[in-house]
């Protein structure tokens, strides 16, 4: 065993022993029901080589992880053009606040709060059946995992529709301000269903390769984007990635990653490594407790922060 799966492995089973693990969402029924227990952990490193602990092959609602896909859809959709509908500044607010949008004209402070999302999700629906675009994105996501059973969870699907009425607010309003161009029920419908993308450590630090190879699927492979557009994807994982505890977990791990409130974390050391880790109770911000603490340990044990080794 390698010195990184001897450290994968023993993250993990020192996860397993604390007693603070956050709590779950309660707000979307089927995960309220997760086992708080379950604790995955995948690192995908640039040589191609895969090292896995814990629940790491247990798929989970991936939420707001799928904004970092989206992102990359939009871009390639229309390119720079997209500032001009959603900032790329840390918002300082939680995940779903409408407080900025009425000060600041109903543009987004960034693209992994809700309502930036939301923006993206009405970007990539493109005039089309809410249904053409959600596949758009799912098969992105199969290719850049390599994995065809990478699927949607319909009953996570139907719970955020019953339940996302800050969302629709959020929706509703942007629309007031001529930011949401198609129907607020159908962006909402797209936004919706990427969130209840299911995926497992495994698939999650695959997909998140481009991110690792400066926009190649792999090394020598494919490319999925510019160097510089995987470059600048990261920034904004960085900076706003984990939304009003961005500063804490840069502080803490020092990786571009963004969260879900599925208790996952895609994290990506440029160069050296994908990372997926899963643990679905949830601090104070909505960031999965023990996902985070792992990545520290992870970070601290290889010098993998962008800000140096020490």
């Amino acid at each position: 065993m390698t010195d990184l799966a001897r450290l994968v492995v023993d993250i993990a089973d020192e996860m397993a022993t604390l007693t603070e693990r956050g709590e779950v969402a309660t707000y979307i029924a089927p995960l309220a029901a997760i086992d708080p227990k379950r604790f995955g952990l995948c690192v995908v490193t640039a040589d191609g080589a895969v090292h896995m602990a814990g629940d790491a092959l247990e798929p989970f609602s991936i939420q707001s992880i799928s904004k970092v896909f989206a992102l990359t859809l939009a871009l390639g959709k229309i390119g720079e053009a997209l500032w001009q509908r959603v900032g790329r500044e840390p918002s300082g607010t939680s995940f779903n606040s409408i407080v900025q949008l009425e000060r600041e004209q109903g543009i987004p402070r960034n693209p992994f709060i809700n309502a930036g999302a939301l923006v993206v999700a009405d970007v990539n629906l493109a005039g089309h059946a809410p249904r053409i675009a959600i596949g758009e994105l799912l098969r992105f996501v199969r290719h850049l995992a390599d994995d065809e059973t990478i699927a949607i969870d319909e009953a996570v699907a139907r719970a955020e529709q019953a339940t996302g009425f800050r969302n629709i607010a959020l929706a509703s309003y942007m629309k007031a301000f001529g930011n949401i161009r198609h129907a607020p029920d159908l962006t909402l419908g797209v936004y919706f269903h990427q969130c209840a993308i299911a995926m497992s450590c495994l698939q999650l630090a695959m997909a998140g390769r481009y991110l690792m190879h400066g926009g190649l699927l792999e090394r020598g492979g494919m490319r999925v984007v510019p160097a510089r557009r995987a470059r600048r994807i990261n920034a904004l994982m960085l900076t706003c990635g984990h939304y009003d505890a961005s500063g804490d977990f840069a502080f803490r791990v020092g990786l571009p990653g963004k969260s879900g409130v599925g208790g996952g974390i895609l994290a990506v050391a440029p160069g050296r490594a994908s990372i997926a880790v899963w643990s679905p109770g949830l601090n104070a911000n909505g960031n999965s407790q023990l996902g985070t603490l792992a990545l520290e340990r992870l970070a601290d044990a290889t010098g993998w922060s962008v800000f140096g080794a020490g």
